[in-house]
C-alpha cells in the first residue's frame, strides 16, 4: 500500500475535517464550498483572498474557519495558512480546490503536513503542459508533438521539423488563455519578437492538432477510472477566440457509452494512470483527428470549466459539484445514469462596445422554451467578456441527441447579441 493509499484510508477513519481553497468567491467557488458542506458531518474551512463578508453569511457561518491571504498560490503562504487553520480546528483530512492554477501548491501542502491526495509530482505533470506531454509521449500514449523553447532558434528549429500551423501558449496555460496559431514563418518570427523565450520564462509551442475537438470527463477512485462523460466541441476553443462572430457550442450526448468512444476511454484511462491520478476528477481535451485516430491536447485534474459541470449534473438529474466534493473529501462516487443528452450555447456579442440589445429572444422562448434548463443573459451595457464563453449562454436538454444538436443550431442562428 502507497503513501497515498495509507492516507486516503486512515482519513475516512473519522469525519471528515477539510479545507477549501479558492482566490475568490465566485459564483463556482461558492457553489463548491455549498456542496462540501452539504455533505454528512463534513467540517469545512476556507482559505481566499477575500474576507469572510464576501461570502453570504447563512454560508460563512457553517464555516469552521476562514483564512485570508494576499495571494492563495503562494506555497508557504498557503502551507501557513493551512497550519494556523488546523490548530483551530484540528487534524485535516483534505485539503482541495478546483482552480488550475493552485494545483501544485495544493499538492505542496499536503506532502508537507501529510494530507492525503495528490503529491506534487502529479500535480506538476498535469500542470506542466510539456512535461505532461512528455509522460505521455513515453508511455506510448497518441499526443500533440511539442517543444519548450527557451530561445528562437529552439523555435524556428521546431518549426521546421513539425511544420506549420503551430499553437503557441504557456507552459501552464488553462482555458485557451494566451493561445495562438502560428500561421507561418513571418507570423512565428512577429511572435517571437513580441515574446522572446528565455531560460527562465519558456514558452511552449506544439503541432497544430486538426479534426474535430472534445473533452472526456473522468472520475478516477483508487487508481481505477469507474466513470466518464463525453463532450463534443463546435467549433474548437481556438477557432472561437479567432474569429469573434462565433457563437460556441458544446454538446454531450446521451450515448456517451458508444463503441466509437472505446478508444478515448482507453486512452483517457491510461494517460490518467501515466499523469499519477490517484483519486479525482479531471478534463482532457483531445481531438478526433480526420483519419479516426485520437490525440490528446491536454488534461487537467481538476472540475471541467465553461458550465460543463452543470451540463453534467443535467444530462444524470444530479449535482455533480456535489459528487465531485464527495470524490474529494470521501473517495466516493456513485455513478448515475445517464438520462439526456445536454447541450450550451455561448452567447457572444457582435460588433463592437458594450451590450446594448438581445435580439431573438421571443423566438427562442417560444420555439425551445420547453428544453431550456439554465441560462444566463447579457445585461444591457455589459462589457464582451473576450472568451470563448462570451458574455451569457442557455443550456437545453432533451432525452435525443439530435434534438439538442438541432435546437442549438437554431439557437444560435436567432439569438444575437448585440453591441455598440
Amino acid at each position: 500500500m502507497g503513501v497515498q493509499d495509507f492516507a486516503l484510508t486512515h482519513a475516512l477513519r473519522s469525519v471528515p475535517t477539510a479545507i477549501f481553497v479558492c482566490p475568490f468567491f465566485s459564483p463556482a467557488a461558492t457553489q463548491m464550498i455549498e456542496a462540501a458542506l452539504s455533505l454528512p458531518d463534513v467540517r469545512l474551512a476556507v482559505i481566499a483572498q477575500q474576507p469572510l463578508a464576501a461570502l453570504p453569511p447563512a454560508l460563512a457561518a457553517r464555516l469552521a474557519g476562514h483564512w485570508q491571504l494576499p495571494d492563495v498560490t503562494d506555497s508557504a503562504a498557503l502551507l501557513h495558512a493551512v497550519r494556523a487553520l488546523q490548530e483551530r480546528v484540528g487534524p485535516l483530512h483534505r485539503v482541495f480546490g478546483a482552480y488550475e492554477q493552485l494545483q501544485v501548491p495544493l499538492a505542496e501542502v499536503r506532502e508537507v503536513l501529510d494530507i492525503a491526495g495528490m503529491r506534487p509530482e502529479a500535480a506538476r505533470r498535469f500542470r506542466d503542459k510539456a512535461l505532461m506531454k512528455a509522460t505521455l509521449r513515453s508511455a506510448g500514449l497518441p499526443c500533440a508533438r511539442h517543444a519548450l523553447v527557451t530561445n528562437a532558434n529552439d523555435a524556428w528549429t521546431f518549426a521546421r521539423d513539425v511544420g506549420f500551423p503551430l499553437v503557441a501558449k504557456p507552459p501552464a496555460g488553462a482555458g485557451a488563455r494566451n493561445t495562438e496559431r502560428i500561421a507561418d514563418g513571418a507570423q512565428l518570427g512577429e511572435w517571437l519578437k513580441h515574446n522572446p523565450p528565455q531560460s527562465t520564462e519558456p514558452l511552449l509551442l506544439e503541432e497544430f492538432l486538426t479534426g474535430r475537438e472534445h473533452s472526456l470527463e473522468t472520475v478516477t477512485v483508487n487508481g481505477r477510472a469507474i466513470w466518464h462523460s463525453i463532450t463534443h466541441y463546435d467549433p474548437t476553443p481556438l477557432e472561437v477566440l479567432e474569429q469573434p462572430w462565433i457563437q460556441w457550442c458544446v454538446v454531450l450526448p446521451r450515448e456517451v457509452d458508444d463503441p466509437r468512444y472505446d478508444d478515448i476511454r482507453q486512452i483517457g484511462a491510461r494517460s490518467l494512470a501515466a499523469l499519477g491520478m490517484y483519486t479525482g476528477v479531471s478534463h482532457c481535451e483531445w481531438f478526433r483527428r480526420s483519419d479516426g485516430s485520437v490525440a490528446i491536447s491536454e488534461i487537467a485534474a481538476r472540475p471541467p470549466g465553461a458550465q460543463i459541470t452543470t451540463l453534467i449534473s443535467r444530462a444524470h438529474d444530479i449535482d455533480f459539484v456535489r459528487a465531485w466534493a464527495q470524490v474529494e473529501l470521501f473517495g466516493t462516487f456513485e455513478i448515475p445514469e445517464r438520462k439526456y443528452a445536454v447541450g450550451a450555447a455561448y452567447l457572444r456579442g457582435q460588433g463592437q462596445g458594450r451590450v446594448i440589445a438581445l435580439e431573438g429572444l421571443d423566438v427562442v422562448a417560444r420555439e425551445l422554451g420547453s428544453i431550456v434548463t439554465d441560462y444566463r443573459l447579457p445585461a444591457t451595457g455589459q462589457s464582451p467578456s473576450g472568451s470563448y464563453e462570451g458574455e451569457g449562454f442557455v443550456i437545453l436538454r432533451h432525452p435525443e441527441t439530435d434534438v439538442v444538436v438541432r435546437a442549438l443550431r437554431r439557437l444560435i442562428t436567432t439569438l444575437r447579441v448585440r453591441l455598440g
